[in-house]
């Protein structure tokens, strides 16, 4: 059971006691303090928020937790109850919403739920924002209305409004998706995936959709993060009923992994690097991940002409570094793709859109699709340590050794070798280094995280 606290919102267990874990209790004081914070922003009278939720099990409750918490601040709700994060986050500029908060734990398991929290325009909140609100929640600075100020609590909808703004793009192509005729399988995990993305593929043409898990009752199927173990049902189907594709998302749709012809997974590593080839093709320019993720973006990007850039681990660090750099197309290796022409988020519905047309436009099957690009592996592993050990000394350490290398200090420690990358980060929560490496096959990744590894010990031990 666990309660994390961070500048990217509030996740944690469902029941327990408050303070340790997720409980009514913590519910209102972290969403009371969100609201304080929104408020101090400019003196107004009216405020609106708009509320979305994946279809966890807590959801229901959580929302009627939230809802009744910023009424009581006086701050108008718009609820737009099961919809997915991107679809939430575009609701806010829509409805000329002052923020938004989305209810959804991603890929953590049934039990967790979370609050994450948006600015005016969709978009999450960056270090100092979040920090605030984390005071604000300490302090107990909160001011609640009189009963003659209470905010109004609305159902909204903005589902279609999503699709349609998709469709409207100039890089999607319905029409050329809609005459390939393609099979598609759709596992929507039990929550709102499976009623966005069918109905996102009917509008782009889509007439053969296979659809698993796919009522929004919260009752995840399999573990929630779709990781090759986890996702055994959907490449059999593909395999079964011959299909073109399958599309998994997690349980709140900002990730997106594909399954080939051949029930093969594509790797969620490569979502934004074909995504990426096709809007570069056509728009030329820059494009931007976090340091995690694949060389691949890198090489294509670098092919079509433009420049790659990389950026801290965090949505809201890649978006920052993407308007910095003004890029066209940015994401992360987790499946994220953020497409600034619809909006700075990570959108699966979108990743799908720009893959099938991206698909229909190449004429070749997935798996030939997947050809065209460097082959890389990625391997996560980490290593634990003592609470007492001073862990960014350990690092500053590692990158002095490393010194006559290209080392990268934004985040952790970056290493980027001719074979491949290192990539350490220490842990916010508990004494750990997260080690990613990334290599031409993973033999040589997991030598490359096997020598660091020694590197550490060696360093603990002088």
């Amino acid at each position: 059971m666990a309660l994390i606290k961070s500048i990217s919102g509030i996740r944690g267990t469902i029941g327990g006691r408050p303070g340790n874990n997720l409980t009514p209790v913590d519910i209102v004081k972290f969403v009371a303090a969100y609201g304080q914070w929104l408020k101090n922003q400019q003196e107004k009278n009216q405020y609106t928020v708009v509320v979305g939720r994946d279809a966890r099990i807590s959801g229901s409750m959580v929302k009627m937790l939230v809802n009744a918490t910023l009424s009581g601040l006086g701050i108008n709700v718009l609820d737009i109850d099961l919809a997915s994060t991107p679809t939430t986050e575009m609701a806010v500029t829509h409805f000329n919403a002052d923020g938004g908060l989305i209810l959804t734990a991603s890929h953590n398991p049934r039990e967790w739920n979370a609050l994450k929290m948006l600015n005016k325009k969709g978009e999450f909140l960056n270090a100092a924002e979040g920090e605030a609100i984390l005071t604000i929640a300490d302090e107990n600075t909160i001011h609640y209305v009189d009963v003659d100020h209470l905010g109004t609590i609305q159902e909204a909808r903005y589902h279609d409004e999503h699709i349609k703004a998709i469709l409207d793009l100039e890089l999607v192509h319905k029409d050329a998706i809609a005459a390939k005729n393609f099979k598609v399988v759709v596992d929507g995990i039990n929550s709102v995936g499976s009623l966005i993305i069918p109905d996102l593929l009917r509008a782009l043409g889509v007439k053969e959709i296979i659809e698993l898990n796919s009522e929004a009752n919260g009752q995840f199927a399999h573990p929630a993060e779709p990781l090759p173990e986890n996702v055994v049902d959907i490449c059999n189907t593909v395999k079964k009923h011959k299909a073109d594709l399958g599309i998994v998302v997690d349980p709140d749709v900002d990730r997106l992994a594909l399954i080939d012809e051949k029930g093969v997974m594509f790797g969620e590593e490569y979502t934004i690097v074909a995504v990426a080839e096709y809007v570069l093709h056509h728009n030329s320019g820059n494009a931007v991940s976090n340091l995690s993720s694949s060389r691949a973006l890198r090489d294509i990007t670098e092919q079509a002409g433009g420049n790659y850039f990389a950026s801290a681990v965090g949505e809201v660090n890649v978006v920052a570094t993407m308007k910095e750099r003004n890029a066209v197309i940015g994401g992360e290796g987790n499946g994220g793709v953020i497409y600034p022409e619809l909006h700075y988020g990570r959108d699966a519905l979108i990743g799908i859109a720009l893959f099938l047309s991206h698909l229909a436009k190449m004429n070749i099957s997935v798996s030939k699709l997947k050809k065209r690009y460097p082959s890389y592996t990625i391997i996560k592993d980490k290593i634990n340590l003592s609470s007492k050990l001073n862990l960014d000394r350990l690092l500053d350490e590692i990158a002095r050794i490393y010194r006559n290398e290209n080392v990268n200090r934004t985040d952790g420690v970056k290493i980027d070798l001719d074979n491949g990358w290192i990539h350490l980060r220490k842990s916010n929560t508990e004494p750990i280094i997260r080690i990613y490496c990334e290599a031409h096959t993973i033999k040589e990744a997991q030598q490359l995280a096997n020598k660091i590894k020694q590197e550490i010990n060696r360093s603990i031990a002088n």
